[in-house]
């Protein structure tokens, strides 16, 4: 995924794939990211380094510590626990809000949003993973609020490490084809029990796969 170094990367194409680096696990959490090795990877000057590594801490990937340099962001297994709560607290309250109101429209771009699954290699989880978010961004959007959908969007960016490790891309189309359909009903209740098993099914096989086997290779912390 990296670019040839022939060319000179753009700000764009650094952060990406970076992002897709940190999110599939080949950077460990804590890493330095040093500038000058970037700079020669991807036979460019600090500019578009420093602004990829910028747009990057703020989807909270990446930690800038003055003085210090730009590390990969740590989570400990708290604020993990946190964060996959609160999600479900925001996922609901959207389904919710979305179910009573949601446009024709809106229901026409969330059908649109997976282009299906294609195997499971870097490029494809990846996608999965981005397709998935944006998914749950939509639905947001539909509620009508927009500050619930910023929030959730950013709740996304902060657990795509985490979300990449179900392996669940053979089925996100299917899981997302039913609260559609609950959706298109404006079955408000359905909708909530949909938003509600995936939330609870995708935390569990998370912190299951965290505690069983990617502990180590995630660098999770304990902290409270």
């Amino acid at each position: 995924m990296s670019p040839k170094k022939t060319a000179r990367a753009s700000k764009n194409q650094i952060y990406t794939t970076l992002r897709s680096e940190i999110i599939l696990g080949h950077r460990k959490a804590g890493e330095r990211l040093a500038i000058n090795d970037l700079t020669a990877r991807f036979g460019t000057s600090v500019t578009p380094v420093r602004d990829a590594l910028q747009m990057l801490s703020q989807e909270g990937l990446i930690t800038i510590k003055p003085r210090s340099g730009y590390f990969i962001t740590q989570v400990t297994l708290k604020e993990l626990r946190d964060m996959l709560e609160l999600r479900e607290i925001l996922e609901v309250a959207a389904v919710e809000r979305a179910a009573a109101a949601i446009s024709a429209g809106e229901l026409e771009a969330l059908r649109k949003v997976h282009a299906g699954y294609t195997g499971d290699d870097d490029r494809a989880y990846t996608r999965y993973t981005d397709e998935n978010m944006r998914f749950h961004y939509l639905l947001a959007q539909a509620s009508g609020n927009q500050e619930l959908a910023l929030a959730l969007r950013g709740l996304h960016e902060r657990l795509a490490r985490f979300m990449v490790i179900r392996k669940a891309g053979k089925h996100l189309e299917d899981i997302h084809r039913l609260l559609i359909d609950r959706l298109a009903a404006n079955d408000v209740a359905g909708a909530r029990k949909a938003i509600v098993e995936e939330v609870r099914n995708s935390r569990k096989a998370i912190m299951d796969r965290i505690m069983q086997e990617e502990a180590a290779h995630w660098h999770v912390g304990t902290g409270s």
